[in-house]
């Protein structure tokens, strides 16, 4: 999804309360405070692929190398590159200063859950992107909750998360882009 479609689905979704939500749980990404220490976790069905690759190009576009983002796998195969070999594992490693990000929209399993409460308990920050699991809401220190009924899909919350998580804190979307243009072309302001 490009800017200009993120831009509309924020225009659409202005009402809701779903704009500022996933703009708070982008900003609390950036609470990370080193690159790789952004830990992106899903389930063994459903790992967050998609997310990754957007938090790793808002990482760059951004200049803010905390959103660089380690993939967390269920499985991963001995002979992948290193990016792609990081086991859960890596879970059990984390510590206060990073944050892992869940994105579930399906019941969590009762592993991922155990080392989500250990890993809160050594300071590690949990956020979670979710479809209503109330045992994932305890743990998380923030969470999003996506109903499938809702007037926003999965897909979709996880391309506003990414690119919130990218933008300076306080940008206001097409509207302010806008005004911004308007100004430059108009010229100065002259107090007269």
């Amino acid at each position: 999804m490009d800017a200009a479609s993120v831009d509309f689905l924020r225009e659409v979704l202005e009402s809701t309360g779903l704009v500022e939500r996933t703009r708070e749980l982008g900003l609390a990404l950036r609470a990370t405070r080193s690159p790789g220490g952004l830990l992106v976790v899903g389930t063994p069905c459903d790992e967050p692929w998609h997310l990754t690759a957007h938090l790793s190009d808002e990482a760059r576009l951004s200049g803010l190398p905390q959103l660089t983002p380690t993939l967390v796998r269920w499985a991963p195969p001995e002979d992948a590159p290193a990016h792609l070999r990081v086991g859960l594992s890596r879970i059990e490693e984390a510590r206060r200063g990073e944050t892992l990000f869940v994105v579930a929209e399906d019941k969590a399993p009762d592993p991922l859950l155990e080392r989500l409460d250990d890993a809160r308990r050594t300071g590690t920050t949990i956020l979670a992107l979710d479809g209503g699991d109330p045992e994932l809401a305890g743990l998380a220190h923030d969470s999003l909750v996506l109903r499938s009924d809702g007037p926003l899909s999965f897909d979709g919350a996880q391309h506003l998360v990414s690119a919130a998580a990218g933008e300076p804190p306080g940008r206001a979307g097409l509207r302010g882009r806008l005004a911004r243009l308007l100004d430059l072309v108009s010229g100065p302001r002259i107090a007269d």
